[in-house]
């Protein structure tokens, strides 16, 4: 069996606050393979978007790994220099941030953003850096790609803002791309458009890719595998088929519950998680899910749970649930 082509183990990442420090991952553990779609899922706050910015080592001069590993091609990224971390982020590992019109730069043309990685990482120059952002603006199904690369990102649709990021993520083929919610604030046609168009071409380059996201829908049909992150936590994985066909924890049961069936009645009340998130910088004992959950045992507020293979390839962190 072929090693993994990101493999986090244990993982810790805390932040200093004005309240102090705050531990926004605790113990997260999880593999990435080669031309695999993993999917991440959880509320705001469970820990998603700082998973992929400890990988990319974004974490900002407040937050910092405070244990476990991260190891990218067998090559191990926490004690990686900055220099070196500068080597691989866009060339081999690129990410697709939330919301393109706060992440592409205002004032720079589309081409200039699209050709910076290729002319860093690949040894071009200017002028085939440009050429090439042309071809890769036509890759996404920009219309009339070589006019705009003198357009600025205010002349551009969120669809389309969205698709240039994109095009800046394959510049240079990476191994994997990260993409946090890569259809934030897209209506439901354009976005089956972005995930389509992502999944197909990391397909063609043999790309892996990571989707964070909040739609279980986007799960299902893209995702090889999910991971379930509530607290800073992962608290179950498995492939998606399996996911969706016999979830396991709590927490995942409540989520696909939550969402709405065409089967369901004319005016009938959505199911909800009773509660909200916990706050990070003041955790619950034992199990951070045990206010919210329905199923919660006595254990459950003293210990906290491991993942641990209840079925094939399915783990979960639960002491209470018994579906």
């Amino acid at each position: 069996m072929m090693d993994p082509l990101l493999s986090i183990s244990n993982l810790s990442v805390n932040f200093k606050t004005e309240r102090g420090n705050v531990q926004a991952l605790d113990g997260v553990s999880l593999e990435v393979n080669e031309g695999e779609t993993l999917a991440i899922v959880g509320e705001s706050g469970s820990g998603k978007s700082v998973t992929a910015l400890s990988v990319l080592g974004l974490l900002g001069d407040s937050g910092g790994v405070s244990g476990g590993d991260i190891e990218f091609a067998g090559e191990s990224l926490v004690n990686a220099s900055d220099e070196h971390r500068r080597e691989i982020r866009g060339n081999q590992i690129a990410m697709i941030f939330q919301e393109p019109m706060s992440s592409l730069n205002p004032v720079l043309t589309i081409g200039k953003q699209v050709a910076e990685p290729i002319w860093q990482h690949r040894n071009k120059s200017w002028k085939d850096a440009i050429c090439e952002a042309g071809k890769l603006l036509e890759l996404v199904s920009i219309p009339d790609a070589q006019e705009r690369l003198g357009d600025y990102p205010h002349q551009f649709s969120g669809g389309m803002r969205q698709r240039v990021m994109i095009a800046m993520a394959l510049a240079c083929q990476p191994k994997l791309i990260i993409a946090d919610e890569p259809t934030t604030a897209l209506d439901v046609t354009v976005q089956a458009q972005i995930l389509s168009l992502l999944k197909n071409l990391t397909t063609e380059l043999n790309s892996s890719l990571v989707i964070i996201t909040h739609d279980l829908g986007v799960v299902a049909r893209y995702a090889n595998r999910v991971a379930v992150m509530y607290g800073g936590r992962i608290v179950e994985t498995a492939s998606a088929a399996e996911l969706y066909r016999n979830p396991q924890h709590p927490y995942t049961v409540g989520l696909m519950n939550s969402i709405p069936t065409l089967h369901g009645k004319p005016g009938a009340r959505l199911n909800t998680i009773i509660g909200q998130p916990p706050d990070l910088s003041n955790l619950p004992s034992g199990c951070s899910f045990h206010p919210r959950c329905p199923f919660a045992k006595p254990q459950c507020m003293q210990s906290k749970p491991k993942l641990e293979e209840i079925f094939p390839n399915h783990f979960r962190a639960c002491f209470g649930y018994e579906g």
